[in-house]
């Protein structure tokens, strides 16, 4: 009797040990790609799961958005312009059974194929586009790496472009580049006022043309603003057809006279 229960102690412990190895509990954001025999079976999860120690295998896979850092990549624009460039890439797996089967490590592929990625994208703009356009390169290197992920399980979700690193050689000619755009504008609005100033003038010329009363009127206008100076001795110039209606308004008889 005694030598019956030592030997069933190291089975019992045994079934306990196999029992305990078996059940896997897997979180909320937890999925569990198992094999059987070294052949896919089933993706199981969250809770509890109970996989065969020696027949079947289970691989974890997180379900959770990954915020992947790029490197900096050296990067030559279509101007030939060189910069060193870093973005983030946001994707998650929606196919656990193709992350695991399909690629090797899609962690280390998806960074891998950022980086590509990001060279060939903003290789083929200028360095002004880069600048000023970022929401536009982010969405195309986002399409185009979701699009080559797909068949791995993967949707990545967005991708931001988080510095554009210059030389100072080129910060400089920027800087400049700058100036002279603010010179050139200032230019134009100069001569578009003295356009406009001139259109003016050349309406008050023709209406005033056209009225000799209302030019009589400017001119004794312009008189008295100049008679208030301090000017000991002022000479006017006369216009010749104001004298001509003054000397025939005083040739005239007046009426009820001899």
């Amino acid at each position: 009797m005694i030598d019956l229960q030592f030997g069933l102690a190291p089975l019992l412990l045994l079934l306990i040990f196999l029992v305990v190895a078996a059940i896997k509990i897997l979180r909320e954001y937890e999925r569990g790609v198992i094999f059987m025999l070294g052949r896919f079976w089933k993706v199981k999860g969250p809770g509890l799961v109970i996989v065969i120690p020696g027949i079947q295998q289970m691989v974890k896979v997180d379900l959770r958005v990954v915020t992947m850092d790029v490197p900096a990549q050296d990067v030559i624009s279509r101007d030939n312009v060189s910069v060193k460039v870093n973005a983030i890439v946001f994707f998650r797996v929606v196919d656990p059974e193709r992350a695991i089967i399909q690629v090797e490590n899609y962690l280390v592929a998806t960074s891998q194929l950022a980086q590509t990625t990001l060279r060939a994208v903003l290789g083929k703009h200028e360095l002004d586009e880069m600048l000023s356009e970022r929401e536009r390169l982010n969405l195309d290197v986002q399409q185009i790496l979701d699009a080559q992920t797909d068949s791995w399980g993967i949707k990545v979700t967005n991708v931001e472009i988080k510095h554009i690193d210059l030389n100072e050689n080129m910060v400089r000619a920027i800087a400049r580049q700058a100036e002279a755009e603010r010179e050139r504008r200032a230019k134009v609005i100069h001569a578009e006022g003295e356009k406009q100033a001139a259109h003016a003038l050349l309406e008050a010329a023709e209406m005033l043309a056209r009225e000799p009363a209302a030019m009589q009127l400017r001119y004794l206008q312009t008189l008295t603003q100049v008679a208030g100076d301090k000017s000991s001795t002022l000479v006017f110039p006369v216009p010749v057809d104001l004298m001509g209606q003054l000397l025939a308004r005083a040739g005239k008889p007046r009426a009820g006279g001899d």
